[in-house]
């Protein structure tokens, strides 16, 4: 028998070490991620007395390997909607959390008399908190359903986001050695340019091609094409200048928009699991103990860092926010530890080689305590914020309520200018980027390969044609798109003669933008001939304003975006009529939306909506109840309710854990239901009573808004406090903010409706 390479045995004493930590992690009910370290720490060179590896250079491969594949199963559980859906109140704190954290960790490394790159690295590595860790915190604890929770997960998907970008800003920083303002700014814009022409590429083409190859796609084949995807995407990030890991990320969150994903997600989580179970074996084989040792005064110093910095600042960043005190500080203190993406960082910071060896241990050792310490912190929560409460002066009022809802603006009084600036900004700037990409492209591989075959002016000719070509759809659509909108006719015929000449200013910067990408492409060809390029520059976009053809072409682009971008939430509704993500207007107040399905033994089925009286009993209201395909919306007091139904409530958290307790005690045997993906049909809005409204002095009972308007009231804000259990002899006053339950263009309507 011939000799086994070293490579496969160090993956057998590697993965045999490993499950046999993950057994007794589980068994000690403690989280596998600690088991792998472990197994790590007995299976690497610094315990002589235990089997090792032959070669840790093979470690680093697979390591390699399970960054890539952690990041592309990461990628699959992201959402550009979730990431819409989380809002300004999770962008708003980790931006505070991770700003002071990565600040702090720089100082003190400083402090220390640490070098600059080992100072920036600690920052890094302290402001990424563990998504697995509180993931499983929230689950043994049951505190899924909380409104910080929804928070927390919320700024953690916005950390991940947060993460690969200081993963490429590091590697830049630590290949050039130095920190220049520019360098890391020209280094945000093109690795933000990429990433928008990644996805927008990959949203147009890939699900397309998906879709065509449909039938071909077994599960075997359907996870080497989602694999190759990967690692094609892999290597083109690392052409251009990128890390591994961004190139599997991103195509991850494409193939997260197909409707293939969770087929995908299912078929790639065991390489997933396999490999990052390697990269996580390999942290351990970092760890010297006899480091950990001597350092022990720097791994209890950085321990209380996490512990205080990431609870202090992650409570002022939600704070900040605009959320309640309580709120906050449940938010804060889930967020005091430290994960998987501080092991990355320190393994990206090994690889480049540009920081000390005895980092490593200790930021390991650190989140091996601030994991065992987390339960206990989001324990003492409650207490801490019910302490601080009690001395806070009458004053602070707002900052124990939270100011977000008052703040709301009402989204049905948006003007018909903001929506068309919204629209066009939007439009103009997504197609100037295409076009610029579209720019690189050709005159990086396209243009030198026509030259090598078609010499001097011709060559040039030929390049130039074929580059506007290309170019001409989205310039087309950068000039005059969103004309034919609702909004741009209303402004138009509108009266004031002051909004057409709003709207040809606004078309004239738009074609001067226009003029200026065709003459990128042509004064770099003909640079001798600047005067008649800019001719033929201003004749080519009057030509592309009237063509038909491309502003047919231009419109189909648009479409099949939408169309493949939309593909996934249609073909999910239309299969188990998903319900809608919060909407983040409810993340705004203490209102949650929760669905569950009525039991055929339930004794709330065959019986109609005003005798169940849930309002009245738990403060819930019901907006929504889903009976197969059919979704009624707003269903009126005269509904039944019958068994298997799923139905949709609002209310607070103690409003929605009476209902479920006031069901149990009713032996109601309703089967809860999650899930996070899709989009409501039910969207949640604000509008504010102005004191000429016509329901000024008017009761609940005669606005008769569910008849109007089909629109439910779940809550009312006045002068600062909120009302949920509503009575129908409820007289509104001027200054009165509505909470409204309904469908998007109900809502838009509102104030129509109810005149």
């Amino acid at each position: 028998m011939g000799h086994l390479p070293d490579f496969i045995g160090d993956l057998a004493l590697i993965l045999i070490t490993a499950s046999i930590a993950t057994i007794v992690f589980k068994w000690l009910k403690q989280p596998i991620v600690l088991g792998y370290i472990v197994a790590g720490l007995l299976a690497g060179p610094y315990i002589p007395w235990l089997p090792t590896v032959a070669d840790m250079g093979n470690v680093t491969v697979w390591a390699e390997i399970g960054v890539i594949f952690l990041l592309f199963g990461l990628g699959l559980e992201f959402s550009f909607k979730k990431l819409m859906d989380v809002g300004g109140t999770a962008s708003i704190a980790t931006l505070i959390n991770m700003g002071s954290m990565i600040v702090i960790g720089y100082f003190i490394g400083q402090l220390l008399g640490w070098s600059a790159m080992d100072s920036i690295f600690l920052g890094g590595m302290l402001s990424m908190s563990s998504t697995t860790i509180i993931i499983k915190a929230f689950n043994d604890m049951g505190l899924q359903k909380k409104k910080f929770a929804s928070i927390v997960f919320g700024m953690l998907i916005v950390e991940d986001i947060a993460a690969i970008v200081m993963m490429v800003l590091l590697s830049t920083v630590a290949i050039s050695k130095h920190f220049e303002g520019a360098e890391l700014f020209n280094s945000v814009l093109k690795l933000l340019f990429f990433i928008f022409i990644w996805f927008v590429v990959g949203i147009y083409v890939i699900p397309t091609l998906l879709k065509t190859l449909k039938r071909y796609l077994n599960d075997e084949t359907l996870l080497i094409v989602s694999v190759g995807l990967a690692l094609g995407m892999v290597l083109f990030a690392v052409q251009v200048g990128f890390s591994p890991a961004l190139g599997a990320f991103i195509m991850g969150s494409i193939l997260a928009e197909t409707i293939e994903a969770k087929r995908i997600e299912h078929l790639v989580e065991p390489l997933k699991n396999l490999f990052g179970a390697v990269f996580f074996v390999s942290v351990g084989m970092m760890i010297n103990p006899s480091i950990i040792i001597d350092h022990v005064d720097l791994i209890l110093l950085f321990t209380g860092v996490v512990l205080v910095g990431r609870i202090v600042f992650a409570t002022l960043g939600v704070l900040a926010s605009g959320q309640g005190l309580k709120v906050s500080i449940n938010a804060g203190f889930s967020l005091a530890q430290i994960g998987e993406f501080s092991f990355i960082i320190a393994t990206l910071g090994m690889t480049l080689g540009v920081i000390s060896e005895t980092l490593y241990p200790i930021i390991v050792a650190v989140s091996v305590i601030t994991t065992f310490t987390t339960p206990y912190c989001i324990q003492i929560a409650n207490p801490v914020s019910a302490f601080i409460e009690k001395r806070i002066p009458q004053r602070w009022n707002k900052i124990v309520t939270g100011y977000a809802a008052s703040s709301y603006k009402a989204v049905n009084k948006q003007s018909d200018w903001n929506r068309l600036l919204k629209s066009v900004l939007t439009s103009t700037g997504i197609h100037f980027m295409l076009s610029i990409a579209v720019l690189l492209l050709f005159r990086n591989f396209v243009t030198p390969f026509i030259l090598s075959y078609v010499p001097d002016t011709w060559g040039k000719i030929l390049s130039g044609f074929t580059t506007l070509l290309v170019m001409s759809p989205f310039i087309q659509a950068m000039v005059i798109g969103k004309t034919q909108t609702p909004e741009f006719k209303n402004l138009w015929n509108h009266e004031r003669t002051i909004n057409r000449g709003a709207i040809i200013s606004l078309t004239a910067i738009r074609v001067v933008l226009a003029t200026v990408v065709v003459l990128m492409v042509l004064i770099p060809l003909f640079p001798k001939l600047a005067v008649l390029m800019v001719v033929i520059a201003l004749n080519l976009i009057t030509f592309i304003i009237f063509s038909q053809g491309l502003k047919k072409q231009s419109h189909d682009m648009e479409i099949r975006f939408l169309r493949n971008f939309n593909e996934k939430q249609r073909h999910e509704e239309n299969k188990s009529a998903i319900l809608p993500t919060v909407a983040n207007a409810l993340l705004n107040k203490n209102i949650h939306i929760e669905e569950c399905e009525v039991s055929q033994l339930s004794p709330s089925a065959g019986k109609m909506i005003r005798e169940l009286d849930f309002r009245e009993q738990t403060g819930v209201s019901i907006v929504a109840i889903i009976r197969g395909n059919k979704k009624i919306n707003i269903p009126g007091p005269d509904q039944v309710i019958f068994p298997f139904d799923r139905i949709v409530v609002a209310g607070s958290d103690s409003e929605i854990q009476a209902f479920f307790q006031y069901l149990d005690e009713r032996k109601g045997l309703v089967n809860e239901k999650e899930n996070n993906d899709g989009e409501h049909h039910i969207s949640v809005s604000q509008y504010i009573i102005d004191p000429d409204s016509s329901l000024v002095g008017e009761t609940i009972a005669n606005s008769k808004i569910r008849e109007k308007a089909e629109c439910m009231i779940i809550g009312i804000d006045r002068e600062g406090q909120s009302e949920t259990k509503l009575i129908p002899s409820f007289v509104f006053e001027a200054g009165d903010i509505l909470w409204l339950a309904g469908e998007k263009n109900k809502l838009n309507h509102f104030e129509d409706n109810i005149k």
